[in-house]
């Protein structure tokens, strides 16, 4: 198997967490490289777990040794990937799954041209707000400012391979499966198909030889 990481992107609220975390936990295939960030721990948050919780100077320090794969300014916080991470799940023969905002997701796919690019779509903005209050932990000042970044995300939605609507999680999660199986059987990501090609065509030819005489 040839691994590729797998990007996935949405608006706060959307539910990209939740459904990589599914996808993680039902799919043996997949690894998760664990992201950085200066935010505070929300409860029941672990360090190494969910983030690795920097403070910013250690964060700006990573950057300019250029250990980051992508980093990104989000809410007045930093979040970033660190390269070493996502190259030791893909040594590992697992695709990486990163759960990353849309200007990461930019640096991501030019560190990573190979990677594939999912967009999660709240199905309606209604819903996308009705989830945000239910986290109970957004003041009136910070779901504006989600809100304002939910329309800014959606001009970028152009930018990935694919975009699905999170309607239902089962769906969704089939629907994303759906997309990394795919993309395991994609040309250019089966190193060894020109050989058996070109095996099928000798082979063909032999047979298509015998019978002709």
């Amino acid at each position: 198997m040839n691994p590729f990481p797998i990007v996935m992107s949405a608006p706060s609220g959307a539910g990209k967490t939740t459904v990589t975390r599914e996808l993680l936990a039902r799919r043996t295939d997949l690894g998760y490289s664990v992201s950085c960030t200066t935010r505070s721990p929300r409860p029941g948050e672990v360090d190494g777990v969910d983030y690795h919780f920097l403070t910013p100077s250690d964060f700006l320090a990573r950057v300019e040794q250029q250990q980051m794969a992508e980093h990104a300014n989000v809410h007045g916080r930093m979040y970033g990937t660190l390269k070493s991470a996502v190259q030791t799940v893909l040594d590992s023969g697992k695709h990486v799954m990163m759960d990353i905002d849309v200007q990461g997701a930019r640096q991501f796919a030019h560190a990573y041209p190979h990677a594939v690019l999912v967009f999660l779509l709240p199905p309606s903005v209604e819903v996308l707000v009705a989830r945000l209050i239910g986290r109970n932990t957004e003041d009136r000042s910070t779901l504006l400012t989600r809100l304002r970044s939910a329309h800014a995300e959606l001009q970028d939605v152009d930018r990935y391979h694919y975009v699905v609507v999170n309607d239902h999680l089962e769906a969704t999660i089939a629907r994303v499966g759906a997309i990394i199986d795919a993309e395991m059987v994609r040309r250019d990501r089966v190193s060894v198909l020109d050989q058996q090609v070109l095996g099928l065509v000798q082979r063909l030819e032999q047979e298509i030889s015998q019978y002709s005489a």
